[in-house]
């Protein structure tokens, strides 16, 4: 299988699992090994001749459930008659209790249907030597703690325990100190310290340019192969789409597919017939691919501990791996944040040109040329045809249009493509409460509008919100959320249309208010217009359930929930605004 020599994970824990009554923790990060590390010592503990479970291996998704089932068994290849089954949601539970009652020797699992098994009384744990928990932070991140208890609680007393895990949370101490006996702990590196063979670069931008941010980087690196990290199912699925449209070899990979959807798209992805798999944190956990060249965080994880597992998908096994995020300024705290804890500094990029972008994609092409394998017997027939065809132009004009053929079209796009505003973190509030500018920028107009962070309002609803009561393009600056309102900038010639639009809308019965921001206070709660709710007559007496229960501190029916189960946002023309429109047709 091409190992020469073990990693250091593999060095340190196979001499403890081939011994008896060794618990071990195990903090190293994925990509290092682990899965021989573990795999290796247990299949050679195995008594092949009785077929009840004799090790058990937990993770927290179907995907890394395959990939370590696949593991064992190409590592016990010459171990005759050794059954590894993987055990996970979303595939037939009849088949897998049939595999188990044929017998096997080796369960991969899922917690929750590991557990569904347990409790139909089909899967048998009284013979388990080994449990081997991989990925243990994220099994408790995504709320499995309930399920994993149960699940030891049928293990026997008597065996070797290995946690496997790339952060240590205080969860995964409470269940040491329980179900653990003197545990060694064996820390590869320091304590959630980040693989030193990846580079990690941010990207600050303006909300509105994310999305051609991403198309730029994907340019910039012509054979990049790697991932792209989304925070819902919905971005997931947006993303992957425009991707798809702008003619990249993309798709995406989320919740919401089908078990045999998911395992096509990875299979596309595994042989490289797509260059781009957009996914959520959930999706991707555990995903075991070689060789990706990037992974690209579409803003970064709420949690540093996903950042971690993020980044850890690429620069695997000794290689190394770019990790880029795309950020805006209220994110730099984060940044600051995933530094202190991976101990290591970001790199800020500085977002590549179009002439920059074409000249890496034409000598891409140029060393692809050269590199050709060319097939002598099989074209040796059609090259007389060939060479007569072409024999009007000369050497440098044919070069010129075989570049030509096959990069007119990036050209043309990066000729008239604006440049990328990146956001300079220095002129901007910093966290620590400086003082905001509110002035607008040149050729901008700053507008006020009557929700903010109490409505559960972020960048990226206000600019869906403009973008569905404004017909047309409409060019938005610096955003400034505020507690009970907003602030936001369009350009000056447009400052009097996004108003008049707007301003004909309702959310959920709130009707939407936007004026000017001069002469509006400006701090958040003091005085000033908190919300046009209470200076609305067309809003008085009329509020809806959903507002009743919004006042009494019940958020989950807010108009801007940031929920990827969202479906369409409610916004709708007030009735008069609709007969103003009938009169104007008219």
């Amino acid at each position: 299988m091409g190992y020469e020599s073990p990693m250091p994970v593999q060095e340190e824990v196979i001499p403890f699992l081939l011994g008896d009554d060794n618990d071990v923790i195990a903090l190293a990060q994925t990509g290092t090994g682990k899965t021989a590390a573990f795999g290796l010592p247990i299949l050679q503990k195995i008594d092949v001749t009785t077929y009840h479970p004799q090790a058990l291996v937990l993770c927290p998704t179907r995907e890394l459930c395959l990939q370590i089932a696949d593991d064992l068994n190409d590592y016990s290849k010459y171990i005759d008659n050794l059954k590894v089954l993987p055990v996970y949601g979303g595939s037939s539970i009849e088949s897998q209790i049939k595999t188990l009652k044929r017998g096997v020797h080796v369960v991969v699992a899922t917690p929750g249907r590991l557990l569904d098994l347990m409790n139909r009384k089909t899967v048998d744990l009284s013979l388990v030597k080994n449990v081997i928990m991989d990925e243990a932070d994220e099994m408790l991140n995504m709320g499995f703690t309930d399920s994993i208890n149960a699940i030891l609680a049928e293990v026997p007393e008597n065996r070797n325990m290995l946690l496997f895990s790339a952060t240590m949370p205080k969860e995964i101490a409470a269940i040491t100190k329980k179900y653990m006996k003197n545990p060694k702990e064996i820390v590869i590196g320091n304590k959630n310290e980040g693989n030193k063979n990846i580079r990690d670069i941010y990207y600050m931008v303006r909300a509105q340019d994310k999305y051609l941010a991403l198309k730029r980087i994907a340019d910039f690196y012509p054979n990049i192969y790697g991932i792209i990290f989304c925070r819902t199912r919905k971005e997931t699925q947006e993303i992957a789409d425009k991707l798809i449209q702008d003619g990249y070899n993309a798709d995406s990979l989320h919740g919401e597919l089908s078990q045999a959807q998911r395992d096509y798209v990875m299979q596309k992805f595994r042989i490289k017939n797509l260059q781009l798999l957009v996914a959520t944190d959930v999706a991707a956990r555990g995903l075991d691919v070689d060789d990706l060249t990037h992974v690209i965080n579409y803003g970064l994880p709420d949690e540093v501990e996903s950042y971690t597992h993020r980044r850890g998908r690429t620069g695997r096994a000794g290689k190394t791996g770019i990790s880029i995020s795309i950020c805006h300024v209220k994110e730099k705290g984060k940044i600051r944040e995933i530094e202190r804890i991976i101990n290591k500094k970001f790199e800020k990029g500085e977002m590549p040109n179009g002439q920059e972008i074409c000249k890496k994609q034409l000598f891409n092409l140029v060393d692809q040329i050269e590199k050709v394998k060319v097939n002598e017997e099989e074209i040796a027939s059609l090259m007389p045809q060939i060479y007569r065809k072409l024999e009007w132009l000369d050497k440098e004009d044919i070069i010129k249009r075989v570049v030509s053929l096959e990069f007119n079209r990036m050209i043309d796009y990066y000729k008239d493509a604006d440049e990328i505003q990146q956001v300079d973190e220095r002129s901007v509030r910093s966290e620590r409460g400086e003082r905001r500018t509110h002035t607008a920028e040149e050729g901008y107009s700053r507008l006020f509008l009557n929700f903010g962070k109490t409505d559960g309002l972020y960048p990226n609803q206000l600019i869906e919100l403009v973008n569905k009561c404004v017909p047309g393009k409409v060019r938005i600056g610096k955003i400034d959320l505020r507690e009970n309102f907003s602030f936001f900038e369009v350009e000056e010639i447009e400052a009097h249309r996004v108003m008049d639009s707007m301003n004909g809308f309702e959310v959920d019965g709130r009707r939407i208010s936007v004026e000017p921001a001069q002469g509006k206070k400006e701090e958040s709660g003091r005085g000033g217009k908190r919300s046009s709710r209470r200076n609305d007559d067309s809003y008085k007496g009329k509020r809806s359930s959903k507002d009743s229960g919004r006042r009494n501190g019940d958020r989950t029916d807010r108009a801007f929930r940031k929920d990827e189960r969202d479906s369409d946002r409610p916004w709708k023309r007030t009735a008069a605004a609709r007969e103003a429109r009938k009169r104007k047709r008219f």
